[in-house]
């Protein structure tokens, strides 16, 4: 499948969900009176779509690489996150386990899109530069 906007990325659309399965745990009754915590789990996914979005429009494969790093680390903080949430008791650990494992399948998307683009700009650089032949 030809990617012809960022919606197209799977690790977007992974994203996407994770972002929303965020925010709904964040609605939760206790979840929601701790501010800091809530904001900062809701900016982190975020965060792990956005860069994926702004990524998307990087003049250079590296630097499009560059920011679906920080979307991948943006899902390690989530999963980081959800601990702070889980031993405030503000969810249940079938929640936890829920959006944890969705955090994970979203930062193996990423990582195996960021492998697709280095291996791309590789074989270009190969194409580009072949080795002289030896006589």
């Amino acid at each position: 499948m030809k990617i012809e906007r960022f919606e197209d990325i799977e690790a977007w659309q992974l994203a996407r969900e994770l972002t929303g399965r965020v925010y709904g745990l964040t609605r939760k009754p206790r979840f929601t009176k701790d501010f800091g915590l809530k904001k900062q789990v809701q900016d982190a996914a975020g965060s792990s779509m956005h860069n994926i979005a702004e990524g998307f429009d990087s003049e250079t494969n590296s630097e499009f690489v560059r920011f679906l790093r920080y979307a991948k680390r943006s899902c390690t903080e989530v999963q980081s996150e959800l601990y702070m949430a889980l031993d405030q008791q503000y969810i249940t650990k079938a929640e936890f386990q829920d959006v944890y494992d969705h955090a994970g399948r979203t930062r193996a998307a990423i990582r195996g899109f960021i492998k697709y683009l280095l291996t791309y700009e590789q074989g270009r650089r190969n194409k580009s530069n072949p080795e002289p032949l030896n006589p």
